[in-house]
């Protein structure tokens, strides 16, 4: 009996040292976890900030597809939010601030347990990349979270890999995103309007192209918005020639102008394109596949039966720029070749 008494002694303390010791664990917890994407910032800001988007790389819906989520109407933005439902109950998240493509808070429920706070934050860098960060934090937590805290090995160990999971996941969706693009080859001809432009022409290698011809782009812009010129529609570039054997092309940046503009200066000149039936490609994304959409549109040339107009236009029109469009899958190029 005394045995028994004596062991019943020791389990009490063993119990009040035990309850002593999660009493006197942290009442908050931290836990954090970057990762690099090589994306824009605004790419990655606009997916995070829409609840939307969350359930094709949260590492729980990977873990348990069965989840039931919530969408209500307004899934993005503050004010934004979703609940969900599992196994172990229900739980909501909220938007409560945002900072455009620096910052969004965020404040979780699961349960009964106290309210957690969620914070992203989006970081550009030098080379295009983003540093995202997300972190979560807990106060004044109460007895029997920390009890389950400590079985559970702590929440780093029950979050942290969940994070790095979901960032990881995150990477591969907005990058898989920023590459969709689509190639339309309009069936029937078009006729396009033609009309005055003003344009500045050089010639260059293949590997020169794309650096000359962005900055004669911009100075031709430039030249129309301080000589408040009214651009009729959207830049273009018109190729002259187009010579792989001897690596040149020689081409045209030029802006179109609701009436004949007379230049000053040697660089900028004024043309006149006369209206011209065409073959119209459509393509919607990055402009790498540019030479994927001229070779479909030449092939559809030639299955059509109709002919190419050597001595017309071939344009490539931008009716977005990646100034104002992050996403270069939402990038718009429209491709006219004239037939005769």
């Amino acid at each position: 009996m005394k045995a028994l008494k004596y062991i019943f002694f020791l389990i009490l303390i063993a119990i009040v040292a035990l309850a002593i010791y999660i009493a006197v664990q942290p009442n908050t917890f931290s836990v954090s976890r970057t990762r690099t994407i090589n994306a824009p910032t605004a790419v990655i800001y606009n997916n995070v900030n829409d609840y939307k988007n969350w359930a094709s790389w949260s590492s729980w819906v990977e873990k348990d597809p069965e989840i039931k989520i919530t969408l209500p109407k307004l899934t993005k933005g503050e004010g934004a939010s979703y609940s969900w439902e599992d196994k172990n109950g229900f739980g909501k998240m909220e938007t409560i601030e945002t900072n455009t493509n620096k910052s969004i808070n965020q404040v979780m429920q699961i349960g009964e347990y106290p309210k957690s706070y969620v914070l992203w934050t989006f970081k550009p860098n030098d080379d295009g990349s983003t540093d995202v960060t997300l972190t979560i934090e807990g106060k004044d937590l109460p007895f029997d979270f920390k009890a389950y805290n400590i079985v559970m090995g702590g929440m780093e160990k029950q979050i942290g890999p969940d994070y790095e999971r979901s960032l990881e996941k995150l990477d591969s969706i907005v990058i898989s995103d920023m590459q969709k693009y689509s190639i339309v080859v309009d069936k029937e001809t078009t006729q396009h309007s033609g009309g005055f432009y003003i344009y500045n022409t050089a010639a260059t290698s293949f590997d020169g192209f794309k650096p000359k011809m962005a900055a004669m782009l911009q100075e031709v812009i430039a030249y129309a918005t301080n000589n408040n010129i009214t651009m009729a529609g959207a830049p273009f570039i018109l190729y002259h020639k187009w010579d792989e054997a001897n690596n040149t092309i020689m081409f045209s940046c030029s802006i179109p102008t609701t009436a004949r503009v007379v230049t000053t200066g040697e660089s900028i000149l004024t043309g006149q394109l006369e209206p011209f039936k065409a073959v119209k490609t459509t393509l919607n994304g990055d402009y790498n596949n540019l030479k994927e959409a001229w070779d479909k549109t030449i092939k559809a040339i030639a299955d059509s039966g109709l002919e190419q107009d050597e001595n017309g236009a071939y344009i490539e029109s931008y009716l977005n720029s990646p100034i104002n469009t992050p996403n270069p899958a939402d990038l718009k190029t429209e491709i006219y070749i004239a037939v005769k």
